[in-house]
C-alpha cells in the first residue's frame, strides 16, 4: 500500500543541521537564462528553515513585507516560531494564522529587513515535463536543492487535517522530511507549489520514492490571503 506521509521533521533533523554547508547564497556565475544553478541562487535567499518546539520544515517569504508561507502542519500548535535564513539569521516569527484544512500558514518574522520575496507563478501553469526543483531543509539539512520535473497535475491527494483530497502537483524531485512548506520553482525561479507530502511504503520509514506533492501555489496563496485578511 502507497501512503501519503507528511514531510515535517524531528529531532534528527536538528541533529543532521548540525552539519556544515557551503554558503548557498554565494553568487552564481553567469549563465543562459533557466540555467539550474542560477535558479537556486536567484531562490535560494527567500527559503527559511523554520523550527518548532516539535520539529521543523521549511517556508519561504512571499511578499514584500517578509512574510513567511509554509504548511499548517509544520507549525501545528505553534503561535511562535525561529526561521533560519539562509545568511544564517534566526528571527523570531509569529503564527498570524493558519488554514489546516488546505495545510497552508503564514508566519510573521520580527523585521523584513534584509528579507527577499519569491516570485509566485499564480498566473501561469505548469505541463507535465517541466524541470523543478525542491528547495528546503530536508532532515534539517537547510539550502538543500534537488531537481526533477512535473510528474502529473491536479492528482488527487488527500493533504490536511481534513482528510480530503485536494488536487495535488506530482513531481519526481526527491524531497524527504523537513523539506514540507518549502518551494517548488520552475526553470524560472518562480513558485509553481508548496511541497507537503510524499508517497511512501512504509510509514515508519518514511522517505523518497519519487513521488511526492505540492500544493499548488494558486491555491496556497489564496488560502494565504484568507488568512491576512482575518477570513
Amino acid at each position: 500500500m502507497i501512503l501519503a506521509a507528511v514531510l515535517a521533521g524531528g529531532a534528527a533533523g536538528y541533529a543532521a543541521g548540525a552539519l556544515g554547508d557551503d554558503d548557498p547564497t554565494a553568487p552564481a556565475a553567469s549563465r543562459a537564462p533557466g540555467d539550474l544553478e542560477t535558479v537556486a541562487a536567484q531562490v535560494l535567499p527567500s527559503v527559511v528553515s523554520v523550527r518548532t518546539g516539535e520539529g521543523q520544515g521549511s517556508g519561504f517569504v512571499f511578499d514584500e513585507r517578509g512574510r513567511i508561507l509554509t504548511n499548517a502542519h509544520v507549525v501545528a500548535g505553534s503561535s511562535q516560531v525561529s526561521v533560519e535564513l539562509q545568511d544564517g539569521r534566526r528571527l523570531s516569527a509569529q503564527v498570524i494564522g493558519d488554514d489546516p484544512a488546505h495545510d497552508v500558514a503564514v508566519l510573521e518574522p520580527e523585521t523584513s529587513r534584509g528579507l527577499r520575496a519569491a516570485e509566485l507563478a499564480t498566473g501561469a501553469r505548469p505541463a507535465v515535463g517541466d524541470t523543478v526543483l525542491a528547495i528546503g531543509s530536508p532532515l534539517g539539512l537547510s539550502g538543500t536543492v534537488t531537481s526533477g520535473i512535473v510528474s502529473a497535475l491536479d492528482r488527487s491527494v488527500r493533504l490536511g487535517d481534513d482528510g480530503g483530497r485536494r488536487p495535488a502537483l506530482q513531481t519526481d524531485a526527491s524531497i524527504n522530511p523537513g523539506n514540507s512548506g518549502g518551494p517548488l520553482v520552475d526553470d524560472e525561479g518562480r513558485v509553481i507549489g508548496i511541497n507537503t507530502a510524499i508517497a511512501t511504503l512504509d510509514q515508519q520509514r518514511a522517505g523518497s520514492i519519487g513521488i511526492g506533492f505540492a500544493i499548488p501555489v494558486a491555491d496556497a496563496a489564496a488560502a494565504a490571503r484568507t488568512i491576512i485578511d482575518g477570513g
